[in-house]
């Protein structure tokens, strides 16, 4: 199930965030830093290579793009070993003067795939609701 929020910005400035592989800690929650970030991010195959965590307890690992429709939709599989690994598909639709973003994520690989779904989705989407947060924050030009 997805989480949403509406965005006082254009999707373009939402992608214009996206688009941007540094900023990825500063609006995913768990994501502590960016250690690199392939030519042509975002394009299918490239990775953010980052590491989530918190200091020193940090784990490296990355993320890569999966698929993108520029402008609206980017697909991307996370992984955080040995924690595991999770499909991402962010969403963005033109809404008048400002933008509907949402976040559709649950885990592929890995150990947390015997959490029961109720509880792991619960999770997921509490992480994601502040995820959208920080996000619009951004996107909305807020610093």
């Amino acid at each position: 199930m997805a989480v949403q929020r509406r965005f006082n910005c254009s999707g373009e400035q939402v992608f214009k965030v996206l688009r941007d592989g540094w900023l990825y800690p500063l609006w995913v929650v768990g994501a502590s830093r960016i250690r690199d970030v392939d030519a042509g991010w975002p394009s299918p195959g490239t990775k953010l290579h980052h590491s989530f965590g918190v200091w020193p307890l940090v784990i490296d690992d990355t993320t890569e793009v999966l698929d993108i429709d520029p402008g609206r939709r980017l697909v991307l599989e996370a992984r955080g070993w040995p924690v595991g690994k999770a499909r991402v598909e962010i969403t963005v639709q033109s809404d008048g003067d400002g933008s509907l973003v949402s976040i559709d994520e649950d885990v592929t690989d890995g150990p947390t795939r015997f959490i029961p779904q109720p509880i792991r989705i619960a999770g997921i989407d509490a992480r994601n609701r502040e995820t959208l947060r920080r996000l619009a924050h951004l996107a909305e030009g807020h610093h």
